[in-house]
């Protein structure tokens, strides 16, 4: 029966593909959204305690839907001890004091489905905050009921109970107070592993969900949700490096045995009831993992994070991510087009370049040196990435062309993950100065500092007397939302054109992807196609000129947009010259 099932609905995509050539397309409302990422710590302080609140998120909605954007995904505002900056959640039905309450949550909501935009609420159902009641009482005794909704384990000679390694440094292990048993956190220590095994857990997970959804929430993000299902027994990570204490285990918990069984289940009752928008965060997956997980007759999302382009710029001999190499662009294609073309017509992938986890693309992928520069090459990406087949992200502040910042001391940081390397770094004698090289590049703080509204003190984000949580960078006097409105040329109104762009033009949603002189060193270029209906994306990702030469067929392509103002036309079929950072689409139907 699934086998019939199953060919029916390649029959139905191969039906698609005829139709596409008629112009009739298949759509999905999911597929063709824009979300909008808000980190509301980081958004806007209407109550000047430096801390970003809810009420300033619904004072920015306006300014939210001018972008283009159909959906805001909300990073977590559920009560939390802060330790991982919300992603320790001690009560999933409440809303932190810090960003306001429950009406003020409902207003934003309302007011938000009043300018058609659907909300996305973050879940983080992998751990709890060990402020959880659940694991209050799971580690008051061993005999509570509740002992179980969490990983226990005995200690071997005296140390953790398996070598594993926490993503955020260390051991993946530890000890509640007055208890002799470890725990296990793949994460923070104040981030326990919940038990998924137990069937208790998923209906707790589930009754949290219906919660929101009866609220009328439009769908969830789900936070590392792959690891949810762990390899029985736990058993030791292979020893790759001798040198190291604790060590990477990532086989062991990534896309476990269960995880697609406890998925459905909860997508059976949960997501197909209301009828919600499920995104997963998904490290580790391959192509074809990404093909069952979002496979549209019984996967488990709609579509889905995965990290492989995140990892270009890092040193596959160092020791962590903040060990930094030079991207090659060539490896972008590589990882892109196979993401592109591996999914096929069963998956759908999720297109970013930032969130709160990464840092600021313009520093890592184009070139913030100069003015000049920064805007032409935060356009640049902005074209690249936002009209490749997916769905795009765009992270609060990316539309500005915010930059990464200049760390100097390691007091400035924030953020646990780089607070713990820091830590294992002076283990290992290397200076400040080391450290902050790397976090200068790649520390999640470069996503975090507050966004950037006009050029008044904490670039409006606090009033003048309040320090904000973490501090603005230096540069909100010339990038700021206000300049940028006034300034027709500015990056904030490309994003604005670029999204226009894509919502006119449904071949940049529906198209097959294909990749053009794929041996180019500077020019990335690629088609999208719908039939006869083409897109050419060329993108210049050198400072220095470059040389392309367009296919014959699409001569005679109009220009729909370009990040140079002094340039119009339609396509020629001879070599032509690209700009620093110059992007270009042209549109071709015969």
């Amino acid at each position: 029966k699934k086998f019939i099932q199953k060919a029916q609905h390649q029959e139905k995509h191969d039906t698609n593909n005829i139709l596409k050539t008629m112009d009739k397309i298949d759509r999905k409302w999911w597929k063709e959204l824009v979300v909008y990422q808000v980190y509301p710590r980081s958004y806007k302080d209407t109550n000047g305690d430096g801390v970003g609140d809810i009420n300033g998120i619904t004072e920015s909605l306006d300014y939210i839907k001018s972008l283009g954007v159909d959906c805001i995904w909300l990073s977590p505002v559920y009560p939390s001890p802060n330790e991982d900056n919300g992603y320790d959640i001690s009560d999933y039905k409440g809303i932190h004091p810090e960003f306001g309450t429950m009406e003020d949550w409902e207003r934003f909501l309302g007011e938000s489905h009043k300018r058609g935009l659907k909300v996305v609420m973050d879940m983080v159902l992998n751990h709890t905050s060990e402020a959880h009641e659940w694991f209050q009482q799971a580690s008051s005794s061993k005999d509570n009921p509740y002992r179980d909704y969490y990983y226990w384990a005995k200690g071997k000679d005296g140390k953790e109970p398996n070598n594993w390694m926490s993503f955020f440094s260390g051991s993946a292990w530890a000890k509640a107070k007055e208890d002799d048993d470890w725990y296990l956190h793949l994460f923070a220590k104040g981030q326990p592993d919940l038990n998924w095994e137990n069937p208790k857990v998923r209906q707790e997970v589930k009754d949290v969900m219906h919660f929101w959804a009866q609220k009328k929430v439009d769908g969830f993000r789900l936070d590392v949700i792959n690891v949810i299902s762990k390899v029985p027994g736990l058993p030791d990570a292979p020893i790759k490096n001798k040198e190291q204490m604790y060590h990477w285990a990532g086989e062991h918990f990534f896309n476990g045995p269960r995880f697609m069984e406890f998925m459905k289940e909860v997508k059976t009752e949960v997501f197909d009831k209301y009828d919600l928008f499920a995104v997963g965060e998904t490290p580790d997956v391959t192509p074809e993992h990404g093909r069952q997980f979002t496979h549209e007759l019984d996967g488990v999302v709609h579509m889905l994070f995965q990290f492989e382009l995140m990892a270009v710029d890092t040193d596959p001999k160092g020791s962590s991510k903040y060990d930094i190499q030079p991207f090659s662009l060539s490896e972008i294609k590589r990882i892109t087009g196979k993401w592109q073309t591996e999914l096929g017509n069963e998956g759908w992938n999720s297109n970013y370049l930032e969130n709160h986890d990464q840092p600021r693309s313009v520093s890592r992928f184009g070139d913030d040196s100069t003015e000049e520069n920064r805007k032409i090459s935060a356009k640049m990406l902005a074209t690249w990435y936002l009209l490749l087949r997916g769905t795009p992200y765009v992270y609060q502040g990316q539309e500005l062309g915010m930059t990464n910042v200049h760390w100097t001391s390691m007091s400035q940081l924030k953020d646990v993950e780089a607070l713990n390397h820091r830590k294992e770094d002076e283990q290992r004698g290397k200076s400040e100065e080391y450290s902050l090289a790397g976090f200068r590049k790649k520390s999640r703080d470069n996503a975090r500092t507050p966004m950037q509204w006009n050029s008044k003190a904490n670039g409006g984000f606090s009033p003048a007397d309040v320090s904000p949580w973490l501090d603005s960078h230096e540069n909100y006097k010339r990038i700021n939302v206000e300049e940028s409105n006034n300034d027709p040329d500015s990056v904030l109104n490309y994003y604005r054109r670029l999204l226009q762009l894509r919502k006119d033009h449904l071949v940049s949603v529906y198209g097959d992807y294909q990749i053009v002189d794929e041996q180019n060193p500077q020019i990335y270029a690629y088609t999208r196609s719908v039939g006869d209906e083409k897109l050419l994306v060329v993108t210049n990702w050198r400072g220095e000129k470059a040389k392309f030469t367009p296919p014959k067929e699409l001569e005679g392509a109009n220009l729909l947009i370009g990040n140079y103002s002094n340039f119009s036309g339609t396509l020629g079929s001879k070599e032509e010259e690209y700009r620093p950072y110059e992007a270009r689409v042209y549109y071709h139907k015969p």
